[in-house]
């Protein structure tokens, strides 16, 4: 089973950039963040005419996710229960493997936070924390797979110049430990776990070159503990920042073998 995030940032000027790697990569799920599209205007016949199930949660101009699938999903879930919030920043629906494996598939866009000292940060460790305790609440049978954007680079190899960012947003103590939080209740790291030295990165700012590889690694997919004994692969395809007007994230993969 392979598994694939992307925040295309704007699906409406990435669409053909994505259906051109789903045709290429065949992953049997792609999660996709910043879709950047209500609902209304989310092109699900456009997948459906290439044989895939779509999943959206979305608002006009800012956030949006989604999930594409070549197997339909059962148990939609939108946004998180009991948190308020008017930003579109989860689904997740339940992928059932031709063996009648069961797992649940989360798309998240984490919030970035902006500062460290601001109410968009207060607002991310808000969203962190009520995404955790619901997690707690799943069904404890079947296997929760997260992907997503989690605006967190986890360690000092996950981001360029490590020294400098010790104290800034999406690195600060505080954010490092939520994401250890995941790890702490039952989640792998699957790139890191495959690639425990490896500094790779699935994200770089569109002001400086792309040559230059002052990116970070803030894209994540991560997988229950009882899925340990099926990762096979886990890995970065940067080949996507080559194409004309890129998104500023580059797909990020992770491969299963439910057979073994």
């Amino acid at each position: 089973m392979k598994i694939a995030s992307w925040n295309v940032n704007s699906l409406k000027v990435r669409l053909p950039q994505v259906l051109d790697w789903i045709i290429l990569n065949r992953p049997d799920v792609l999660c996709l963040q910043e879709t950047k599209q209500n609902n209304d205007n989310f092109p699900h016949d456009i997948f459906k005419k290439n044989g895939l199930f779509s999943y959206h949660n979305g608002q006009n101009t800012y956030n949006g996710v989604a999930i594409i699938s070549n197997k339909e999903l059962t148990d939609v879930q939108l946004d998180i229960p009991k948190f308020h919030d008017e930003q579109k920043r989860l689904i997740s629906g339940i992928y059932t493997n031709s063996n009648g494996f069961n797992q649940r598939i989360f798309s998240a866009y984490v919030p970035n936070g902006q500062a460290l000292n601001s109410e968009k940060f207060e607002y991310k460790i808000n969203w962190l924390k009520s995404f955790l305790d619901f997690l707690q609440t799943q069904n404890s049978d079947i296997a929760n797979i997260i992907t997503g954007d989690f605006n967190i680079a986890p360690s000092k190899l996950d981001c360029y110049e490590s020294k400098s960012w010790g104290e800034k947003i999406l690195t600060s103590p505080q954010e490092r430990a939520y994401f250890n939080k995941f790890l702490e209740t039952g989640f792998i790291d699957t790139f890191r776990k495959i690639n425990p030295n490896e500094i790779q990165f699935s994200w770089w700012d569109y002001r400086i070159p792309f040559k230059r590889n002052l990116g970070m690694r803030i894209d994540h997919i991560l997988l229950s503990n009882k899925l340990l004994p099926f990762l096979k692969k886990a890995y970065i395809d940067n080949s996507t920042r080559s194409l004309e007007r890129p998104s500023d994230h580059v797909p990020i993969v992770t491969e299963l073998d439910l057979n073994s």
